[in-house]
C-alpha cells in the first residue's frame, strides 16, 4: 500500500495519499520519476492531500514539489514531518 507519493528524488517533500496517517506510522512511498518505493516514519499525524518531509530540512531552506520550489523553511523539518503553513511560507511576500 502506498502512503504517499513523490515526484522526483530531489524533491523534499511527498503527498500524503491515503486517509489516517498518525504519528509513528511507518508509511510506504513512491517515488514516480524513478519507479522507487522509499519509507519513512510518520512523526506527526498528517490528512490526506498534505505534504511530508522526505528529508530533514533546516531553516530558510528551499522546498521543492514536482521539482518545483514551493517556499521556504521558517522552523526546522525532520524527516517524516508534517509540513504545512507552521513551517513553511512562500517567497512571494
Amino acid at each position: 500500500m502506498i502512503h504517499f507519493i513523490v515526484h522526483d528524488e530531489n524533491d523534499s517533500v511527498g503527498v500524503v495519499v491515503l486517509e489516517g496517517v498518525q504519528a509513528g506510522d511507518a508509511l510506504a512511498g513512491w517515488i514516480m520519476d524513478q519507479q522507487r518505493d522509499i519509507e519513512i516514519q510518520a512523526n506527526d499525524d498528517i490528512p490526506i492531500g498534505h505534504k511530508l518531509a522526505v528529508t530533514d530540512l533546516a531553516e530558510n531552506d528551499t522546498v521543492i514539489k514536482y521539482g518545483t520550489d514551493i517556499g521556504r523553511v521558517v522552523a526546522p523539518i525532520a524527516a517524516g514531518e508534517h509540513v504545512h503553513v507552521h513551517n513553511l511560507k512562500t517567497k512571494r511576500w
